[in-house]
């Protein structure tokens, strides 16, 4: 019997999808990489890719290419608690792995909230096994002097001071993946990403904690529970602004 060839290339994926090979949200190689290793064309690709999309085993974005799907991990704007917990709540398994951990000279953009020398904590969270953010922390001097890197290993600035923050400030904006970012991510550079920017305040009112989350943007979102408040159904979503590029 003929074999038609993308459908062989297709079943190949799927298998791979399937047995665990590539998990949720994993990058497939370009097409033109796709054709090199099958020996085909790009056409051949294209209808393999387009079977498996029409399954919803995989999808492409733009920016990234073709992926397989993944169900995005959804973050509240309400509460104020770590990645692992939202994670387990979503039920996700997660890690970390600590990247750098250094007491250092504030950088002016933190030094008028944290004082003149900070803990910085920088770190790559996974969800199932794939690269889901890159986190770094500064913390105030006095409150991470006794905060070894074991302890930040196993649990979060939260669990590891707790009382330490009553409330939190947090912006989250577009941009585009750096390369330092892109290979930690393991996406494409000037990629989609989301980035949040969170600063913990404790219960005197004084800046305890800033952190800078980075997440691929087709692996997290952000969900808010909104009251009505006799609003104009056109008005723009609470906390929305726009960005002084001056």
């Amino acid at each position: 019997m003929r074999t038609i060839r993308y459908k062989q290339i297709a079943e190949e994926i799927r298998s791979a999808i399937l047995g665990g090979e590539l998990a949720a949200g994993t990058l497939l190689p370009s097409e033109a990489s796709l054709g090199v290793d099958h020996g085909v064309s790009r056409v051949t690709i294209r209808k393999a890719l387009e079977v498996l999309r029409d399954e919803g085993l995989i999808e492409s974005r733009q920016g990234y290419g073709w992926m397989v799907s993944s169900v995005p991990v959804a973050q509240s704007l309400a509460t104020l608690v770590s990645i692992e917990r939202q994670l387990a709540d979503s039920g996700r398994s997660s890690e970390r792995k600590i990247l750098d951990f250094q007491f250092l000279d504030a950088p002016s953009k933190l030094a008028g909230l944290l004082g003149d020398r900070v803990l910085e904590v920088r770190r790559l969270n996974r969800a199932d096994g794939e690269p889901f953010a890159r986190v770094t922390v500064w913390c105030r001097e006095d409150l991470g002097a006794n905060v070894s890197k074991a302890d930040v290993t196993r649990a979060s600035f939260y669990e590891l001071l707790p009382g330490m923050a009553e409330r939190a400030s947090q912006t989250i904006g577009a941009e585009l993946a750096e390369a330092a970012d892109a290979a930690l991510l393991e996406v494409p550079k000037n990629s989609a990403m989301l980035m949040v920017r969170r600063t913990s305040y404790g219960a005197n009112g004084r800046a305890v904690l800033m952190s800078e989350h980075a997440f691929p943007g087709h692996l997290t979102q952000f969900v808010a529970e909104l009251t009505r408040v006799d609003a104009v159904a056109d008005e723009p979503p609470a906390g929305f602004r726009l960005v002084d590029e001056a």
